[in-house]
């Protein structure tokens, strides 16, 4: 009886599905500073690589991948073929494999309409605070409804500005230099949740492999630079638990 008394005051406690929507919404506010530059961006650079505005529209709703979405227009704007602008978002997407693993032990008991939801939802700014809110101890079995809070502020933020710049984007002068608001929304996502040695040693192994790469086809470096980062990362983790253990 006091194994149910236990479980009972656990679920009490927890907070409800309404309070970790919500919290998901709060905890996702702050990075929509960058995030709707990033949608204005992508809006004007849509139609400048000569789709039409329900095209450019529809891109944001379908792919739902600021970089991705981005590389696409480019590509396609220099006439590039079909094969390879597809293969090159899958590349530049192969990222979200990652965080889908590392998110599966915390949604494994969700049916697979919730989970594939949460798949459409799962972005990177939704990614860095929701799993930042899985690993913290106080979410409970609702913490799902975290990652649909957050996602779907990031959705309804992204599609906004991205009719925004389809509609207005010209007007919006270049002295403004929105497109800075690319790189400082992804320094907005990590810097907050670098704390050890191996997720610093990550982060930089990553950026350098990612800028040293960049010549490289495919969008290449983008994968080269987050297996470079999670290898080193990994060993450098791996290297500490050693050293706490021998001493």
């Amino acid at each position: 009886m006091s194994g149910t008394s236990d479980t009972a005051d656990t679920l009490a406690e927890a907070p409800s599905p309404k309070q970790e929507f919500w919290q998901g919404v709060c905890d996702e506010s702050p990075l929509m500073f960058g995030v709707i530059p990033f949608g204005l961006v992508f809006g004007v650079l849509g139609i400048e690589s000569g789709l039409d505005p329900l095209q450019t529209i529809l891109l944001s709703a379908i792919l739902f991948g600021g970089a991705s979405q981005v590389v696409f227009a480019q590509l396609w704007a220099a006439g590039v073929p079909a094969l390879i602008v597809g293969s090159s978002v899958c590349v530049i997407n192969i990222r979200h494999v990652l965080y889908s693993a590392s998110m599966a032990f915390h949604l494994r008991h969700l049916s697979l309409r919730w989970r594939l939801l949460l798949g459409y939802l799962l972005t990177d700014e939704a990614y860095a605070v929701s799993i930042k809110r899985f690993t913290n101890g106080r979410a409970g079995p609702f913490q799902h409804f975290h990652l649909l809070g957050s996602g779907t502020l990031l959705w309804t933020g992204w599609q906004a500005s991205t009719i925004m710049g389809v509609v207005v984007g010209k007007t919006i002068p270049e002295s403004w230099s929105l497109s800075f608001a690319i790189p400082l929304t992804f320094i907005a996502v990590i810097a907050p949740i670098m704390r050890t040695r191996a997720e610093i040693a990550a982060a930089v192994t990553a950026g350098s492999l990612a800028t040293i790469c960049q010549p490289l086809p495919w969008n290449s470096w983008l994968v080269i630079a987050a297996f470079g980062g999670i290898t080193v990362g990994w060993t450098v983790h791996h290297l500490n638990n050693a050293k706490r253990c021998a001493g």
